[in-house]
């Protein structure tokens, strides 16, 4: 591993574009931009995010570099990275053991560093295209999405791996019920969301997806049990029922959507697309609707949102718009750019 500390400095600029859907949203922007971290050189894409609250410290896993860049974002600097990854993708952060999760697609490693300093302390190989990382911290397990159709099981406390769970395709986003032990999980490949039991690390139900195709970013809405999930075809942000798989709403989205998050202070959905938008979606009885549009930039589809820090962060990949760079969202602030 090879460390850099790059000399950077934060930007801070005004209000995101906001394109309004009714009259609330033409007083207020449900989302404004507070600040631009740059992040360096930074090529290529930009993959998953995590989070160091303790620390302040933001993980950023640059797939197109190789490398992990860990953000202050109390100063919006970035304080160091780490290299040596075969195409990083996810990024998973152990508060219990101050252990960051790093998840490359090239090589299938899963590599573990720990404490203030980030020391590396293992590796575990897993397969190809290691992918997602999802912690159940009460019960010390993590979860890797990789290969033709896997779920793999680590000790968190042991370190090592103790199982995989057999799918039927590539797993993309996946979610851990908090009140039960289910794991929701994309499968685009097989037009399906699988459903797994942790408790026995097996498949226990398939959804189809039907017309819906290329199903990635997924959300759980725990407030109202439900499973929120975006397709790329067509662009659409989907309900279903979490307890029966009944496909209950689809609402039209941004292009090529990545990252979809329930803001329960709010009762808002934000959605992150590679076309260049965040959308913003509230919800209304059994169905979602679309109250703002957020521009953004071509390709910038990662986010984070942290309900502990109230912020939405977006990883922007660099093109025409500039360098690559960190942008972070306050919910229910500012006025429109045109103000």
């Amino acid at each position: 591993m090879h460390v850099h500390a790059p000399a950077v400095t934060a930007v801070c600029v005004s209000v995101a574009t906001l394109f309004p859907m009714n009259t609330d949203a033409q007083q207020r922007a449900p989302l404004s931009i507070e600040a631009k971290i740059p992040l360096g050189k930074v090529d290529g894409r930009v993959d998953h995010l995590a989070l160091d609250l303790d620390r302040h410290r933001l993980f950023v896993a640059e797939l197109g570099n190789g490398t992990v860049g860990v953000v202050n974002i109390e100063s919006r600097t970035v304080e160091r990275r780490l290299s040596d990854f075969d195409e990083p993708q996810g990024v998973a952060y152990d508060r219990a053991t101050d252990t960051l999760y790093v998840a490359s697609g090239g090589d299938g490693s899963l590599r573990l560093f720990r404490g203030p300093e980030l020391a590396a302390a293992g590796t575990i190989k897993l397969g190809a295209d290691a992918d997602n990382v999802r912690l159940d911290a009460d019960h010390r397990r993590a979860y890797v999405g990789h290969g033709d159709g896997t779920l793999a099981i680590i000790d968190m406390e042991a370190q090592r791996k103790i199982g995989d769970i057999a799918l039927n395709a590539h797993p993309e986003s996946f979610q851990l019920e908090r009140t039960g032990s289910r794991i929701f999980v994309n499968v685009p490949d097989a037009h399906a969301i699988a459903i797994v039991d942790r408790s026995t690390a097996k498949l226990i139900a398939t959804w189809p997806t039907t017309e819906l195709r290329s199903n990635y970013p997924m959300a759980l809405d725990h407030a109202k049990n439900r499973v929120l999930v975006g397709f790329r075809q067509p662009a659409v942000l989907a309900a279903f029922d979490a307890a029966s798989g009944k496909l209950l709403s689809k609402t039209a989205s941004c292009g090529d959507p990545d990252d979809v998050f329930v803001d329960l202070k709010r009762g808002s959905i934000y959605m992150s697309c590679g076309e260049g938008f965040i959308d913003v979606f509230a919800a209304r009885d059994r169905t979602y609707s679309r109250v703002a549009r957020i521009e953004t930039a071509q390709g910038a589809r990662t986010a984070l949102f942290s309900a502990d820090l109230d912020r939405l962060f977006l990883a922007v990949r660099a093109g025409a718009h500039g360098p690559a760079a960190l942008w972070v969202f306050k919910p229910d602030g500012g006025l429109r750019a045109d103000q």
